[in-house]
């Protein structure tokens, strides 16, 4: 499969072949999801804490005599029927993530990257690099791409640390920016438009190709 290749005017600039064998049919399906949900899984941070009777303070005194007094039988102030008391079944500290395997997070990147391939949502630039670490300018470089922040959320993918391209981009409340070695599968499937630098196109591409 080739890929039409573009310049940072938004010209032609020639084709590029894809390095992996795009899929097709269902295969991956169930890959991508366990992906994704792992991928959320782990961005919960877990800290949720309740205290337990034996975390809160007050006395373990029987409140009242067991029987006599008309009432409910009762025991300590800090059980979970007393305001102030301890939380029953309440959240602990804990960790969400969930083991994915190498094999798995490959072939859920390549099935992703096949489906925006097909659907045409993806853009790799020439070069994309520029003179200052200007908004203005990376927002030319969109517009000439055909995408506007206003009304897409865009992925830009670019090759190992490009400083201008990143402070230009950090004020753009819809364009997030990672590079050729962090894409991730949610990463892919988040945005309406994926912008690839050539360099950061190859390094992905090789990263699920077949082995």
């Amino acid at each position: 499969m080739k890929i039409e290749l573009k310049d940072s005017k938004g010209n032609a600039a020639g084709d590029l072949e894809v390095a992996f064998s795009v899929i097709e049919n269902g295969k991956g399906t169930q890959a991508v999801h366990d992906v994704v949900v792992a991928y959320q899984a782990a961005q919960r941070s877990g800290t949720a804490c309740t205290k337990t009777v034996g975390d809160v303070a007050g006395s373990g005194k029987k409140l009242w005599r067991q029987k006599g007094t008309g009432r409910a039988r009762t025991g300590q102030k800090r059980s979970p029927i007393w305001r102030g008391g301890g939380v029953a079944h309440g959240p602990k500290p804990r960790d969400f993530r969930k083991t994915v395997t190498k094999s798995t997070r490959q072939l859920a990147l390549r099935k992703a990257l096949s489906e925006r391939l097909k659907m045409n949502d993806v853009i790799v630039v020439d070069d994309l690099q520029l003179d200052a670490p200007k908004t203005k300018q990376f927002l030319s470089v969109l517009a000439a791409l055909g995408l506007d922040p206003k009304k897409n959320t865009v992925q830009v993918v670019v090759d190992g640390s490009n400083d201008n391209v990143a402070l230009a981009a950090r004020n753009i409340a819809r364009v997030s920016l990672t590079t050729g070695d962090t894409l991730n599968t949610y990463d892919v499937l988040r945005s309406d438009k994926l912008v690839f630098s050539k360099a950061a196109f190859e390094k992905v591409t090789t990263r699920v190709a077949n082995k």
